[in-house]
């Protein structure tokens, strides 16, 4: 066993064969309670609690890393290092530790995550859907962000106030190149809180006209009628009028019937009839909406009835079938009573003239 005693980097073979151990048994032991806490997980009476299975998987994922940044701190105690060894050990052990920590909160995000969703799972908003898994998102970046920070003041050696200072410049740089997209994602948390539309809700905007189909940091995608998909940036979204029509009560119908100017008083009167009994109390009609037919005005070339009622609900396609009765009830009956629909058309009128000739006549000479 002299072998042992052998140095190697200036600590005998001994301790290097001991700080290996250490770390050795810390992952072993970090594996193990892993093991053990994600079996308790999968019992039965633990999957019938709601918090639990969560919480127990988010807590054991960081188990091995921790192990080992245990093993390390532990082990780096049994050598004998210089100064120099010992502050690059002291920093490996720091950075690993700090890595662990940041691991272990970055998993417990999970539980957030688990809240969220089922609070989003109690709401009728789809939008809810969406900001559950990027309020964890966030969540996540920011561990991220603060562990690098953290890691990168352990390495230098120096304050974050000083580091932050060195990179004030560089900062300022990044930040005017990624003002896009810091813009788009406080649009995405405005559009979130204000809640304009839903997922699948139709929108228009900007001439684009089709439902939602999602609500990211960056932008919102709708599948337009024509089945394009659309990507509108966050903040457009929130800088644009947007009209919902997913969230409409009610259809509403503006139509202009036109009949000839040679259409007697009577036939007029009997026109608005016709299109007030079809639309008495039509399909969809709601109580505080009833339909409006007058006799509105006088055209360049027709006279005007219009015609205005509304459909509820907002189904589309039940309110163009209906339009379509409607369409089809009053071409029969006007042409069963002979009022006859106008079209666009002018009449020209000739006038003849007559013109005189006035003959001139010369003065005669008078002749003495």
């Amino acid at each position: 066993m002299e072998w042992l005693n052998y140095s190697v980097v200036g600590n005998e073979v001994w301790r290097l064969v001991l700080f290996f151990i250490i770390v050795l048994l810390s992952l072993a032991v970090g594996r193990l309670a892993r093991f053990f806490v994600d079996r308790i997980a999968k019992r039965p009476t633990a999957a019938n609690r709601r918090w639990q299975p969560v919480m127990l998987r988010a807590i054991a994922r960081p188990f091995v890393l921790l192990g080992f940044a245990i093993g390390i701190r532990l082990g780096v105690s049994a050598l004998l290092l210089g100064e120099a060894l010992e502050s690059i050990a002291r920093t490996c052990g720091s950075v690993v530790t700090a890595t662990a920590i940041g691991y272990a909160i970055y998993s417990l995000v999970d539980i957030v995550d688990h809240y969220l969703r089922q609070m989003s799972e109690r709401t009728e908003s789809r939008l809810d859907d969406v900001l559950a898994p990027l309020v964890g998102k966030s969540i996540r970046i920011t561990v991220m962000v603060l562990v690098v920070m953290n890691v990168v003041q352990e390495v230098s050696g120096k304050s974050i106030t000083t580091i932050l200072a060195g990179l004030g410049v560089g900062g300022l740089a990044i930040a005017l190149a990624g003002q896009d997209t810091i813009k788009n994602f406080f649009g995405s948390i405005v559009i979130l809180g204000d809640r304009p539309f839903e997922i699948g809700d139709r929108i228009v905007i900007d001439g684009h006209d089709g439902p939602v189909e999602s609500v990211g940091f960056r932008s919102t995608r709708i599948r337009t009628l024509d089945g394009h998909l659309v990507t509108v940036p966050n903040s457009e979204m929130v800088n644009r009028t947007v009209q919902n029509i997913g969230r409409r009560p009610y259809i509403r119908r503006v139509a202009n019937i036109t009949i000839t100017y040679d259409t007697p008083p009577a036939k007029v009167t009997r026109a608005l009839e016709i299109v007030r009994e079809i639309l008495h109390d039509h399909e969809g009609m709601h109580p505080d909406f009833p339909p409006r037919v007058y006799f509105s005005g006088f055209n360049d070339w027709s006279l005007n009835l219009s015609m205005i009622y509304w459909y509820h609900p907002p189904e589309y396609w039940d309110f163009m079938a209906f339009t379509e009765r409607v369409n089809m009830e009053i071409l029969e009956r006007f042409n069963a009573e002979g009022i006859e629909f106008a079209f666009p058309s002018q009449s020209i009128y000739l006038a003849s003239s007559t013109s005189w000739n006035d003959a001139e006549q010369d003065p005669g000479t008078e002749t003495g």
